[in-house]
């Protein structure tokens, strides 16, 4: 959950998703679900010679699965903030689970 309710936080920040199959697309992030499926609009390519099908298109819905890495920008992040929150919530005992 903590990279969902950060992604939440970034919505309406430009992004760069890069996906498992090499294609980079830079966008305007509209929203991130708890499966971190991202939508974009205002696309671009970053490689638009090896993705030419791609120019035509302006918005996305990108499974969250097929992501490999999300280039944020720099100053969104307050590392600070992430780390401190990674730690809390390493410390709450898991819920649920099987029994």
């Amino acid at each position: 959950m903590l990279f969902y309710s950060f992604f939440k936080t970034l919505v309406g920040q430009a992004v760069t998703v890069e996906l498992k199959n090499d294609m980079a697309i830079t966008g305007v992030l509209v929203s991130v679900d708890q499966f971190l499926n991202i939508k974009l609009e205002n696309i671009k390519v970053v490689d638009e010679e090896r993705f030419p099908h791609m120019l035509a298109v302006k918005n996305c819905f990108i499974r969250g699965s097929v992501v490999r890495y999300v280039q944020l920008p720099a100053q969104s992040v307050d590392t600070a903030l992430l780390q401190d929150a990674a730690r809390r919530e390493r410390q709450q005992p898991a819920q649920g689970g099987r029994k």
